[in-house]
Formats: structure tokens, sequence, C-alpha cells
């Protein structure tokens, strides 16, 4: 039979603080963007951490987060760079909107601020790019005000602490305030962290490690045996697929490419021009080449380039062509193939430009 927590929920999350804090003080992981012990955090990197890991691995975001900070060392060496520059830099991060957010957050608190973020929840709210669960991350990370972060991590601790069934993305609003009673006064940001770094080390999407969890007796789901089910998840649905074609062309040494809009998926980011995503696409009809950008004597690369965006997958076909043209209609530039790594181009365009040309060894390998 089942053994009951020690505590009550009521009691539990008046009782979570005090183990987790002492257990985040001998197990805290080490990064780039976090003070070590007795040193106050960097608003700046508390900002520009938090703003790269939405939707984003710590192991992808630290070398991003390493050269941003070598670069840009503070607010207003960021609101001072050219936009181009900032995209190129975020190049392969994803989800690329984040990354002009970023820049306009940068300039507010640069031009509005005096260089100073806001320190509570509102005040950052304000801010370009800055949301709900940014925004108390920040205030309880870098001012350490009281407030509740509820990151991925932190949803899956709270809802097997609490047991909670209802499957995500229903259940939010109840973790979220499950999560609020457990925010303590003091130390704040060391709490929201430690309850990232519990999920992250010990309380694991699979196989979470009980006997090593310093809130294991407080658990309600530990004590019902179902900690590994939750949180359940509603079934998801199948993304529909898209397909388009794109047009490697040539001229000697360089390659023509094109900015996207600024506004939009891949808002601001080089491409190689192509087709429209047609969903339609996917239904059989094949990209043809009256989107190419010029004529020539194009030449479709056996296979195509595939990829996931959150509401889509995209299969393109990829056509090769050169040309010695020196104006393209359309609009766009020749970029030089030993620059081609440092350009602001998405993901996607770079398996493109792999695909194209797969002899080119790392000059396409992922940043």
């Amino acid at each position: 039979m089942p053994r009951k927590p020690e505590n009550p929920p009521d009691t539990a999350a008046k009782a979570a603080a005090r183990p987790l804090l002492a257990w985040y003080d001998r197990h805290a992981r080490v990064l780039p963007w976090r003070a070590r012990k007795g040193e106050r955090a960097d608003p700046y990197a508390v900002w520009l951490s938090e703003i790269m890991l939405q939707q984003t691995t710590v192991a992808t975001v630290g070398p991003y987060f390493m050269r941003f900070l070598a670069r840009w060392p503070d607010v207003h060496a960021l609101a001072a760079a050219p936009q181009e520059e900032v995209m190129k830099e975020w190049a392969g991060l994803g989800y690329y909107s984040r990354a002009r957010n970023l820049h306009a957050c940068a300039k507010a608190v640069s031009s509005d601020h005096g260089g100073k973020f806001p320190q509570d929840v509102e005040g950052l709210s304000k801010l370009p790019g800055i949301g709900p669960y940014t925004a108390a991350a920040i205030a309880a990370i870098a001012f350490g005000e009281p407030a509740t972060v509820v990151d991925g991590n932190v949803e899956r601790v709270v809802a097997r602490l609490f047991a909670l069934r209802t499957p995500l993305p229903q259940v939010k609003p109840d973790i979220r305030a499950k999560a609020a009673t457990l925010t303590p006064e003091r130390r704040a940001g060391d709490f929201a962290q430690a309850m990232m770094d519990l999920g992250a080390t010990v309380c694991t999407p699979k196989n979470p490690a009980c006997n090593r969890c310093p809130l294991e007796h407080l658990c309600e789901a530990k004590a019902e045996g179902i900690a590994a089910l939750l949180p359940a998840r509603a079934p998801k649905k199948e993304r529909p697929v898209r397909r388009g074609a794109c047009f490697w062309l040539t001229r000697g040494d360089q390659v023509w490419l094109r900015r996207r809009p600024d506004k939009g998926l891949l808002g601001g980011m080089m491409e190689v021009p192509g087709s429209p995503w047609d969903m339609r696409a996917a239904e059989g009809a094949e990209p043809g080449l009256d989107h190419a950008p010029l004529d020539a004597d194009w030449t479709r690369v056996p296979g195509s380039v595939e990829h996931s965006f959150t509401h889509f997958h995209l299969v393109l076909d990829v056509y090769t062509a050169a040309t010695r043209r020196k104006v393209v209609p359309g609009g766009g530039e020749w970029v030089s193939l030993d620059r081609l790594a440092g350009e602001a181009l998405p993901t996607v365009m770079r398996k493109v430009a792999a695909h194209a040309m797969p002899d080119a060894g790392p000059l396409f390998a992922k940043r």
C-alpha cells in the first residue's frame, strides 16, 4: 500500500523552500550566466540568458551567450549594435523574433532607463520581448523579488509534488497557482534556480531520481507511485506538412541571398531565394521553377531538405544553377561562400546550403 506524504499539501508548500535551498547550495549547476555564491547577479546577463533559453536548451545556449557577452558586454553596447549584426550572431539559435525583440529591448533599457533594468515584474513586463515568465525570472534572479518562476522544469516538479493529473496544457493555471505557494520571501532567485536545477538534473522527464530528491518526503506523486507518469500530456496534433523549393544560384565563388521581411517567420534573416511554403503542395503538387529568381539551367539536387517548425513540417526541394549576371531580379546580394557561415542564415537555410554543396565540409556545420 503506497505511503502518504509526511505533510499535507499546505504544509508541504511551506516546508519545501528550506530543504530545496540547502540542496541547491550543494548542487547548483555552474552556468556562465549564473552568479557564483556570494556574488550579485548581473541583470544584463540574467536577461540575455533568459531570452536565449526560451524554448532552447542550456547546452545550445552556452556558446551563443559567451559570444554575445564578449562582443556586447553591456546593454548599451548591444543597443548600439546594428540589428543585422545581432541577427548574425543569433543565427542557428531559432525563434528569430526573440533576436529582434532582444535588440529592441536593449535600446529601450539603454535610452529610456539609463541602462538599468526595472526591478519589478510590472516594469519588466513593459519591455519588448519580456513576457510573464521572463519578467518573473529576471525580477527573482537579478533583484531578489519574490516572483514565481515557472518554466518547463518547474512545471514538471510542481505537477509531481502536488500529483496534478490534469494533462498539459490545461493544467498550467493549476501549476502556477501551486508554484506560487512555494515561492519564499527570501532567496527567491536562488529558489527559482533551484527548482529549475531540480527539474533538469533530478526530477527529469524519464526515470526521475526520487531517492536523490530533497523534496521526496513531500512529493504526492512519489507517494502514490506515479511520479514518472506526470505531468500528463494531451495527445499531440500531427503537424501539417508544407512543401517549397529553394534556388541556389552561384556566380563564381558567390551565392545569391536575400533578406526576409522583418515581420513574420524568420523575420529579418537571410535566405536562399525560393517559392512560398504552400501547405497545398503537400497534397501532391510539386513546387515548380516558376518561382526561380531568373531563367537559368536549373538542376534539382537529389533528395530534399526537411525542417520542423513549431506548427508545421517543411520539405524543400533544392535547385542549383550558375549565372554571370551581376544583378538578380527581386532584390538580394551576392555573398562570398567563405563568408556564408557568418551570415544571418537560419538553421533551415544552413541545411539548404549544405544540401546544395554537400562537399563543403564544415563550412555549413551548426555553430
